[in-house]
């Protein structure tokens, strides 16, 4: 179990990207500062999974858009696997909605590549201690719209949208099922499924199948 620090610990690090020269770089810069120890690298998602269990990491730090699993993926995994590890999400995009994204799959703190070399340090702290890091410019957009996820209503009012159909779609997505499954299961076409996965995406405002899986976990919507 991954637990928050004393202040005299030193902050073991999984640097995940898939550049080398990135990860290079965080490593010079957060070893610098001597609060930090970084005990591993990885260059993607499933790799990031390989080391956490042998590597027993205080943070993770990870991009988001990664060849295979994505950082988002890799921190829902990291979560199911240790639902105390403390993640930060390191990326190019810098708004309320990827930030969203992240906390949603586990997050504990979302920092913007462009930011200050203090700001990741200042995050990497903060989580590592128990806290959560949110961006100062993004705080009151990420809590209002974590809660509303949270609301029952508003759960409802969004499956409400949903046809027949779409719901049966959305149930055996988020089992894993892949669009030839669902189309046996169903009896309808993979065309058919991924139409009705369009739909799915543009009424719930997601972006990838991952989306659709926390939502429907999120908002408890029984499996098939």
């Amino acid at each position: 179990m991954v637990c928050p620090l004393t202040n005299a610990a030193s902050i073991r690090l999984l640097l995940v990207d898939d550049h080398d020269l990135v990860r290079e770089g965080l490593k010079r810069i957060l070893e610098a500062t001597g609060e930090f120890e970084v005990v591993g690298e990885a260059d993607s998602g499933e790799r990031a999974l390989e080391l956490f269990g042998a590597l027993e990491p205080d943070v993770v730090v990870t991009d988001v858009s990664m060849p295979g699993s994505d950082g988002i993926e890799a921190t829902m995994a990291l979560r199911n696997r240790s639902p105390h590890v403390r993640v930060v999400v390191l990326t190019m995009y810098n708004d309320a909605h990827h930030a969203v994204r992240a906390f949603s799959a586990g997050a504990s703190g979302f920092v913007a590549k462009d930011s200050k070399s203090h700001v990741l340090v200042d995050a990497i702290r903060t989580v590592a201690h128990g806290s959560t890091y949110v961006p100062e410019h993004l705080r009151e957009q990420v809590e209002r719209r974590l809660s509303e996820l949270k609301t029952p209503d508003l759960a409802q009012e969004i499956t409400d949208r949903l046809s027949k159909r779409e719901l049966e779609v959305l149930r055996y997505l988020a089992v894993g099922s892949n669009n030839r499954e669902i189309a046996e299961h169903l009896g309808i076409s993979v065309k058919t499924v991924d139409t009705h996965r369009g739909h799915l995406l543009k009424k719930l405002q997601l972006r990838n199948n991952a989306d659709l899986t926390r939502f429907a976990i999120r908002h408890e919507i029984c499996p098939p």
